[in-house]
């Protein structure tokens, strides 16, 4: 797999100085222009500030980069050519030349071979309402499955099925630990009833969770759990009925596939007022700061 890695990432690969992966599919589709420049801006500095190189995944006219420039980062950010692209569709994007922003498991994988360890996002794919129907499941859970790095998010998006997402990342094999929690976070909200088995409450805890499972051959992701901060949350009754009315409004108009989560967050932030897209800003960041912490150690 070829690459074009930034100058920071290249010299920071060569020097074995850490590196953490971020998607750029949560600046092309998962918030709007300019929120999405200045939560990259943030992003990045919350890594440069822990001496962390941030390492933005996105494919541009038929080359896969390794951390945006400026002008780059704006085109992700702004341009209606860029698609949404998972790992599947990685070799087609390439050889049509095409424009792609990465999801979780074309950065996971896209990472992986480029030697970086640690990918941090705001929350996984997983299964779909209606799954005993449409069959319905992100390929973010086969991704997580084969590839062996550590994941940093807050749970799933809240309009998908948790109960059975949790229940395919056991099947599927992935290490999943809660970060300073016992629960399954929501997203959007930091607990839930389902009970996670595992808890860890340091970054160097987690660290050597990976490297022991790496000396186990143990191909899954650790998939780490970090809940919403409480003061950036949003309550889960009231989530829900907003969740449940976009996902009829969606059904409505015939949108599925890869264009559902899309036109939900932009649905639910419209109902929120916006407030669940600042709420998916804070936990973004917030899981981009541990990540560059674990980072910092493996």
């Amino acid at each position: 797999m070829k690459f074009t890695l930034s100058k920071q990432v290249k010299d920071a690969i060569n020097s074995n100085k850490p590196v953490l992966a971020l998607e750029s599919t949560i600046i092309s589709s998962g918030m709007p222009f300019p929120q999405n420049i200045e939560f990259q801006n943030k992003a990045e500095k919350i890594c440069l500030d822990l001496g962390v190189v941030p390492a933005t995944i996105a494919i541009i006219k038929g080359k896969i980069h390794v951390g945006l420039g400026e002008k780059d980062l704006l085109f992700i950010a702004t341009d209606k050519s860029v698609k949404k692209i998972s790992k599947r569709e990685i070799g087609i994007c390439l050889e049509k030349k095409q424009s792609g922003a990465t999801t979780v498991s074309s950065t996971s994988h896209i990472a992986f071979n480029a030697g970086i360890k640690v990918f941090s996002t705001g929350g996984i794919g997983g299964v779909h309402r209606g799954y005993d129907k449409s069959l319905d499941m992100s390929q973010d859970i086969i991704s997580l499955s084969e590839t062996p790095i550590v994941v940093v998010c807050s749970g799933v998006k809240s309009f998908l099925d948790v109960d059975k997402t949790a229940e395919a990342l056991e099947t599927f094999g992935i290490t999943t630990v809660g970060y300073k929690t016992d629960c399954f976070p929501l997203f959007y909200t930091s607990s839930s009833d389902i009970k996670l088995q595992h808890c860890y409450k340091n970054a160097k805890k987690v660290v050597g969770l990976f490297k022991l499972n790496k000396e186990a051959r143990l191909n899954s992701s650790i998939l780490v759990l970090n809940p919403v901060p409480k003061k950036h949350e949003i309550p889960s009754q009231e989530m829900e009925s907003i969740i449940s009315s976009a996902i009829i409004e969606m059904e409505s108009v015939g949108i599925s596939g890869k264009e559902t989560t899309p036109y939900l967050l932009k649905t639910i932030a419209q109902k929120t007022k916006n407030k669940s897209l600042k709420t998916n800003i804070k936990l973004a960041l917030n899981n981009i700061s541990l990540g560059a912490k674990i980072a910092q150690k493996i």
